[in-house]
């Protein structure tokens, strides 16, 4: 589990939570357990048992609620598109839905490992748990947490989620399957956006303040200029060097790039200044967000992602928060 506290720039961190605390958090996933049993919840009006579900972010969530349909129901952890997604602190809600839930999803790559912990402190044999990582095949090493802006990741994750729900509920395995066929042809609005983007504004350059969208940006065919170190910094609560800095701030006076993907839900006052200058230098900022916007389907939230960028490029029209 983590606590978190302010760093210099106003910004929340994560820090490791005490050990008298995390036995807090143990004892109430414990007493959860005790209270829940291994039940999958409610009923539908047939009288099929409803499977209870949690996914660590909305978007996981979403594509979750939409392979499942009227059997799943699913539970976000992190679903505030207005909050900083890495000051997550454990309630007994959360604990007491991770306890219950037979099937769990979760991101992975360092990004939301609260999860594997409050689940090794309620274990249950039944459990199924789809660490999207692991679905993908990466290593802890992987520099970019942001899986869910890769359009290579919905679908392979998507399939993982049909496939457990049927072994849940085998009777509904066709129920589970054609409503991942329908989920899949819906990403396609998506993906022709980005083919289309890539086709008619080739070269695009951009800059950023952390990694969120790179995953979208360079399937679009878009060149990031800002060094990873700079972004890593950024995204770790870390103060980048004056060198990167200057670097960033100079793509906006030297008119270097053509577009500004600033993470609208984690600022501070240096990303701030940063937006600025490039606001200032006439280049068009596009907010991009770590979770799901509220109002959204996974999809519909990429699609605004990409037609947001496009805008950018095509009129040098800012969209700063969808």
């Amino acid at each position: 589990m983590d606590i978190t506290t302010p760093d210099s720039r106003g910004r929340r961190l994560i820090r490791p939570l005490r050990s008298a605390a995390l036995a807090g958090v143990v004892a109430a996933l414990g007493l959860a357990a005790a209270g829940c049993g291994a039940s999958s919840g409610a009923s539908t009006a047939s009288g099929t048992t409803v499977i209870s579900a949690v996914a660590a972010e909305n978007e996981y969530a979403s594509v979750l609620s939409q392979i499942g349909g009227q059997y799943v129901h699913v539970t976000a952890i992190l679903s505030d598109p207005n909050t900083d997604p890495h000051t997550f602190e454990a309630s007994p809600r959360v604990t007491q839905e991770i306890s219950a839930a037979r099937l769990i999803v979760q991101n992975g790559v360092g990004y939301d490992s609260w999860m594997s912990k409050m689940e090794a402190a309620s274990p249950d044999p039944g459990r199924k748990v789809i660490t999207v990582q692991q679905v993908l095949g990466l290593p802890d090493s992987t520099p970019n947490p942001h899986l869910w802006y890769d359009p290579k990741t919905m679908p392979a994750a998507a399939r993982v989620m049909a496939a457990d729900l049927s072994a849940l509920q085998p009777a509904h395995k066709a129920y589970f399957q054609a409503r991942l066929k329908a989920f899949s042809g819906s990403l396609a609005p998506w993906l022709n956006a980005i083919a289309r983007f890539r086709a008619d504004y080739p070269g695009t350059t951009a800059a950023t303040t952390e990694p969120v969208a790179d995953y979208m940006l360079t399937a679009m065919g878009i060149s990031n200029l800002t060094p990873f170190t700079f972004q890593a910094d950024i995204m770790n609560g870390v103060d980048p060097s004056p060198q990167d800095i200057a670097l960033e701030n100079g793509f906006f006076s030297q008119h270097k790039v053509k577009l500004f993907a600033y993470n609208q839900q984690v600022t501070s006052s240096l990303t701030t200044s940063i937006r600025l200058n490039a606001t200032r230098a006439g280049v068009p900022v596009v907010g991009v967000y770590e979770t799901m916007p509220t109002g959204y389907t996974y999809q519909s939230w990429m699609l605004a992602e990409v037609n947001a960028i496009r805008k950018a490029v095509a009129s040098k029209l800012s969209t700063q928060k969808l």
